[in-house]
């Protein structure tokens, strides 16, 4: 079976495994406070441009979001998304969970326009009774999107300066951000990143590592007691040179901007592909995300094969799914997925 349903079906990249071998028996302190961990956090803030960010290691995405949404919010605030932001969707009311409410804008094509935030912030202050409801605090997006398009540098301005405009932190996703900083066409970098959002985490899950996201802090005031709140959240893992080793190797030669470019590379030779073939697309992607839309009688014989992700039903004899790519994905599975189409 060939597994094209997300980007995290493998184990990690070859080197952080022979990395993990090699540093097994040796004996270090806990909680993040070895020298892997210290090293990996040196290494991300020298490629961010931000040598006094404060980086903080997680191990899983929807902890990362809820873990950080909850350090930065007050009780009575809440965190602005567009209706297809994961936090909205696909964190099984994590945030709410946590004592916070999404707040959601219209998606397009998966992003936020800077536009419609402005207004809807303006307008939910501009109301003498704003302070008998959730009081937006806090501005949610994520690069590359739960859609596969990939937001433009004049875009992230747009947005950073609208929530700026109002006293917000931009909280970037970046569970997928190599992937998207990788993408055909994309004209920002993780420096662009650093430098436009107050915090945002670095994907390493769907990246190449076993587990871990990396969490970077440009504007430090956030990250008050974040350890404290990590703690508290069983987003401390005791063994943390786990995660420091994997993201000190994929920071080690350009490692983690290889692997993600190769992803890509191989989502747009599927994506050639199936433009070839007169496939129709759900949204247009340049990441390593591709969604298409596939007859169900075609769908069905080619899942005896192929494992995609079923996004949504397009109409009653049709259904958009969703094929991903990885680190991990090989030119001769592309191949073979070709031939199936």
């Amino acid at each position: 079976m060939i597994r094209l349903a997300c980007d995290y079906q493998e184990g990690c990249h070859p080197k952080i495994l022979e990395r993990m071998v090699q540093t097994n028996l040796e004996s270090t302190v806990g909680y993040g406070f070895d020298p892997y961990c210290e090293s990996a956090k040196a290494k991300i803030k020298q490629a961010c441009g931000t040598p006094n960010a404060e980086v903080y290691l997680l191990v899983g995405g929807t902890q990362t979001n809820s873990t950080v949404i909850r350090a930065i919010l007050r009780p009575c605030e809440g965190v602005i998304a567009v209706t297809t932001g994961h936090v909205n969707g696909h964190e099984a009311g994590a945030i709410e969970f946590g004592g916070h409410k999404v707040l959601t804008l219209p998606s397009h094509d998966g992003k936020m326009n800077a536009q419609e935030l402005d207004r809807y912030i303006t307008g939910t202050f501009a109301d003498s009774s704003w302070e008998h409801g959730v009081i937006p605090a806090m501005v949610y997006i994520s690069q590359s999107t739960e859609t596969g398009s990939v937001y433009s540098l004049s875009e992230l301005e747009a947005i950073a300066a609208v929530a700026h405009k109002h006293g917000m932190p931009l909280f970037i996703d970046g569970a997928r951000l190599g992937y998207g900083l990788a993408s055909e066409g994309c004209d920002v970098t993780l420096k662009d990143v650093a430098r436009l959002a107050d915090v945002f985490y670095i994907g390493g899950t769907k990246v190449g590592t076993l587990l871990g996201e990396a969490v970077v802090f440009t504007n430090t005031r956030y990250a008050k007691n974040f350890f404290t709140i990590m703690k508290q959240s069983g987003a401390v893992l005791a063994k943390g040179r786990v995660i420091g080793l994997q993201f000190d190797t994929l920071f080690t030669d350009d490692l983690y901007m290889q692997i993600s470019r190769h992803a890509v590379a191989m989502a747009m030779k599927l994506k050639a592909a199936l433009q070839a073939k007169e496939y129709r697309f759900f949204s247009e992607s340049p990441s390593n995300q591709q969604f298409v839309i596939m007859d169900n009688d075609k769908l069905k014989a080619f899942e005896e094969k192929v494992q995609v992700s079923h996004w949504c039903a397009v109409d009653e004899h049709h259904t958009a799914v969703r094929l991903c790519t990885s680190w991990a994905t090989t030119e001769e599975t592309i191949d073979r997925v070709i031939e199936l189409l």
